[in-house]
């Protein structure tokens, strides 16, 4: 048996009960934890083609003020 089984084994229920929270929570708290670093990753993987818009847009701004072409 692995440890943290056996240290449930010698304590009475509440006390097990309680240490049995505090893993689910801790559980619960790392998927969520994961869950919104996928979601900022997917959301920061969109940035660089936002970049390139950026970039495009500007581009034709300045080739509109100049009146010729940008390179």
């Amino acid at each position: 048996m692995n440890r943290a089984h056996d240290d449930l084994i010698h304590l009475d229920s509440k006390a097990r009960r309680k240490l049995e929270d505090q893993r689910r929570m801790q559980f619960r708290r790392a998927i969520e934890d994961h869950c919104e670093q996928r979601r900022l990753r997917m959301e920061l993987s969109d940035y660089p083609e936002l970049i390139a818009a950026n970039y495009l847009l500007s581009s034709k701004a300045v080739r509109r003020k100049t009146g010729g072409k940008a390179r």
